[in-house]
């Protein structure tokens, strides 16, 4: 087993073990912290020319976001789900861009998007967030 699966496999439990015991917004952090660990990683593995980790890396990134996005709940959401829902869409579709074109900037434009939303999502108050 090479250690960048090992890492990996080690990372999976320690997220696996934390998703179990954190709340609905603790577990949305979590994912969007996973994407933007990804995307961080992706532009490594440009940088590094490694193809094939970039689009493992992407891949994944796009799945969390996917995920995210299906998990909306449009009926009591309104306005805003609808809006994050769109907002989705376009990060899947400028990751399947970088992905293609192996551009750093597009990267840092999602990350730069992800890290808005992390922004506004943890700046709900404790007392309103839905357990």
């Amino acid at each position: 087993m090479n250690q960048m699966t090992a890492l990996d496999q080690y990372k999976a439990v320690g997220v696996q073990s934390g998703m179990t015991d954190a709340t609905p917004h603790q577990m949305i952090t979590m994912l969007l912290d996973g994407a933007l660990d990804r995307i961080a990683s992706a532009k490594g593995a440009i940088a590094r020319n490694e193809v094939a980790r970039k689009g493992e890396l992407l891949g994944s990134a796009i799945a969390i976001i996917d995920g995210m996005r299906a998990s909306l709940d449009y009926n009591g959401g309104g306005e805003i789900a609808a809006n994050l829902g769109s907002l989705y869409d376009y990060i899947e579709r400028r990751l399947l861009e970088a992905n293609t074109s192996a551009d750093v900037a597009i990267l840092d434009e999602v990350g730069g998007l992800l890290k808005e939303i992390k922004s506004g999502w943890n700046s709900i108050p404790a007392d309103v967030r839905k357990v």
